[in-house]
């Protein structure tokens, strides 16, 4: 008789037990989080609870539980000395984040705060989806400080793409995610992946397969067709574009200035001045929204760093940059002609007038008898630095932008700055690839003028050649001319190997594009179509079905910034978004935006189908993965640097120290995007666009002051 009470008894048990609905899942926390939207739209049944031991206690043998942080990261999530042995007896399958100290978590309350470091796998328990040392981005992770044995998944500042390639070499490793009796402990947040911008969305969708999996005691194929997302892009890779589509783009793309409140008001000048400090880390939080946007007239701010917060808000970069002034302005007023809006020119001349007022273009700059007299100095916090490409884009932006608005009131200062660049240019055509003004006023611009430099680095020197070429047909200064070419041919006969990159080999082809093809619209010959072909040609093979630019890294004894060397090398200077040739990574800070551009005046110079082609795909491609935002309305129209067209998503290495792969820029990205889209819908290139100027009206008077006797 006993026996057959006990198997009654143990039937009942196992009857209830099994009879559990694996579809439901018990949650103590907030409806609002990322988690609670992807496993509503698969289907659970979620049941909420306020308190950790009522839920406990009232749940059934062998149902799952989730414990998510809803005070994070100010507050950890206290769990009832009760808890364990309650869930143990009762098989209660669970996942916590972000918990206060208990026996067997012992931190002495200290958290983490990260920045560069990403979170990676150090278990196999994942499968292949998610093997060891995969990475999975976790952006300003407040993570418990512990000792744990036997991590999933811990925190690290490790190089590489999608797996850290060194390993763990070097660097300390925080645990993050591990295994407890029948359940999960996540030693930070991870319920709002969506919210904190993880990434790539497929590691972490695997992730979170394998813990809902577990604690449900299923093997489940999930849809994620209801995966949040807050920041994406606009278009999927598939979509068609339209040209209203990409009218559409360009006015997201300008409106995105005042949205984000890059213009600086008067009325929060020191808010500006107190992140932007002496220059060297000019980071600081996004704008506050209360603050009103202003109208140009105090300048534009460079955009942002690529840091994000744990609420997917990203630092600001509040810095004034000379070119970004005039690249914006050239923005602007591409999109009042298009659009037929007037209203984007006052903000546009508002640009110009303050890159001319501010000191950037004052002191030694202003001084008809100073050595760098038009030049246009870096920064306003370090005007006495002169980039020539910096110059360039700038100078290339304000021309622009009177062609569109039909003026001339800047012709002199335009002069005087190609002039300044011409007489600091040497013998050979090259400048090299700054220069101070130390030096400048110490030695006067003969000294430079007169030198034999050669510095085969189109990033830094091709596209004052572009400038000199689009001057000397306008006036038919020859030395403009014989100067432009004897560099082109120094660096044609250095292709490639002799090159040298910054960040890659590809945005080095970009830069090169535009002064061959002005060379072919100035003289039209084989050689200089060869010239051009040989580049875009060589461009063009890394551009896929997309659109997309991939990224390409040349020869290791060349470049400035290759691969990241080492864990602890991560995030130290400037750097490429890829580790090795053949990752599926666009650059449009470096690469995509100036090929944009320069392929579009190749296009025109030659009438190259192919290269029209190309155009027209990369200009659908850089309107599908403009952002797309709804919940934070500062990235809302614009474009990161970084994009995997594989993926289709925001992801890349961001070992860059400045800026790095979600960084933005109202210049260099932003600006000479909207601009040549502009181009592309008007069917026109800015040769085109730019050939009626009267610049040379006062050439002869302003270039004679210049070069006395060299002229």
């Amino acid at each position: 008789m006993y026996r057959h009470w006990l198997f009654i008894v143990l039937s009942i048990l196992i009857t209830s037990c099994t009879s559990v609905s694996k579809e439901k899942i018990h949650i103590v926390g907030s409806q609002n989080t990322d988690l609670f939207q992807w496993l509503n739209g698969e289907g659970y049944d979620l049941v909420f609870h306020n308190d950790i031991m009522p839920a406990v206690e009232g749940m059934n043998i062998g149902e799952a539980l989730l414990v998510l942080s809803t005070e994070y990261p100010k507050n950890r999530v206290a769990i009832p000395d009760a808890f364990f042995s309650t869930v143990e007896e009762k098989n209660i399958k669970y996942f916590i984040e972000y918990p206060e100290d208990f026996e067997g978590l012992e931190s002495n309350g200290e958290v983490l705060k990260t920045r560069l470091e990403r979170a990676v796998v150090v278990s196999d328990q994942f499968g292949n989806g998610l093997p060891p040392m995969k990475i999975l981005g976790i952006n300003d992770c407040h993570v418990i400080t512990s000792e744990v044995n036997d991590p999933l998944v811990v925190v690290a500042k490790v190089a590489g793409l999608d797996s850290a390639v060194y390993g763990l070499e070097g660097v300390p490793a925080y645990p993050l995610l591990y295994k407890k009796d029948q359940g999960f402990i996540a030693l930070s947040k991870l319920s709002d992946f969506a919210k904190g911008r993880f990434g790539p969305e497929a590691q972490w969708q695997a992730l979170w397969s394998y813990i809902i999996n577990e604690i449900t005691l299923q093997d489940k194929q999930f849809s994620f067709d209801t995966w949040p997302r807050v920041v994406e892009p606009s278009f999927d890779a598939s979509e068609n574009i339209t040209r209203k589509d990409k009218i559409n783009s360009v006015k997201k793309g300008v409106d995105w200035f005042e949205k984000g409140k890059f213009y600086i008001a008067e009325d929060w000048k020191d808010y500006w001045l107190k992140y932007q400090g002496d220059g060297t880390n000019p980071i600081g939080p996004p704008v506050p929204e209360d603050f009103q946007s202003g109208d140009g007239t105090e300048g534009l701010l460079e955009g942002h760093s690529s840091n994000i917060f744990y609420d997917g808000t990203q630092q600001y970069r509040y810095w004034i940059r000379a070119d970004v002034q005039g690249e914006g302005a050239y923005a602007l007023a591409a999109a009042a002609s298009l659009l037929d809006d007037p209203a984007y020119n006052l903000p546009a001349e508002n640009l110009i007038e303050f890159l001319y007022r501010e000191n950037l273009t004052t002191g030694p700059r202003s001084d008809p008898d100073s050595a760098a007299y038009g030049l246009i100095g870096w920064s306003n916090t370090h005007p006495f630095v002169y980039y020539g490409d910096d110059n360039a884009r700038a100078i290339l932006g304000v021309i622009g932008a009177m062609a569109h608005m039909q003026k001339e009131a800047w012709n002199d200062e335009m002069i005087a700055g190609i002039m300044a660049n011409f007489r600091t240019t040497g013998k050979n055509g090259f400048r090299g690839s700054r220069l101070n003004n130390t030096n400048l006023q110490r030695l006067g611009w003969k000294h430079y003028w007169n030198q034999e430099t050669i510095n085969p680095a189109p990033h830094f020197e091709s596209w004052m050649w572009a400038i000199y070429l689009w001057l000397y047909d306008k006036t038919g200064y020859e030395p403009l001319l014989a100067k432009s070419k004897k560099a082109i041919e120094i660096m044609m006969d250095k292709y490639p190997e002799e090159w040298h990159w910054t960040n890659g080999i590809q945005q080095e082809r970009a830069r090169m594009i535009l002064p061959l093809a002005w060379l072919v619209k100035v003289e039209d010959t084989p050689e200089h179509r060869e010239w051009l072909d040989r580049i875009v040609s060589k461009l063009l093979e890394n551009q896929v079905e997309s659109g997309a630019i991939m990224e390409e890294l040349g020869g290791a004894d060349k470049g400035k910034y290759g691969r990241t060397a080492s864990n602890q090398e991560y995030g130290l200077h400037e750097a490429p978004l890829i580790f090795e040739n053949g990752d599926p990574i666009a650059d449009m800070l470096y690469t995509s935006n100036f090929a944009f551009f320069s392929l579009n005046e190749a296009a025109h110079a030659t009438g190259n189908p192919v290269y029209f082609e190309a155009l027209e795909k990369l200009s659908d491609f850089l309107t599908r993965i403009q952002v797309k935002s709804k919940t934070i309305k500062d990235l809302d129209g614009a474009w990161f640097r970084a994009f995997d067209y594989e993926r289709w998503e925001y992801w890349a290495s961001n070992a860059d120290a400045g800026w790095g792969a979600w960084g933005t820029l109202t210049g260099w990205t932003q600006s000479w995007i909207v601009a040549t889209q502009v181009l592309v819908l008007q069917d026109q290139s800015y040769w085109d666009l730019t050939k009626t100027s009267k610049i040379a009206d006062t050439f002869e008077q302003k270039s004679s002051l210049m070069l006395e006797e060299y002229k």
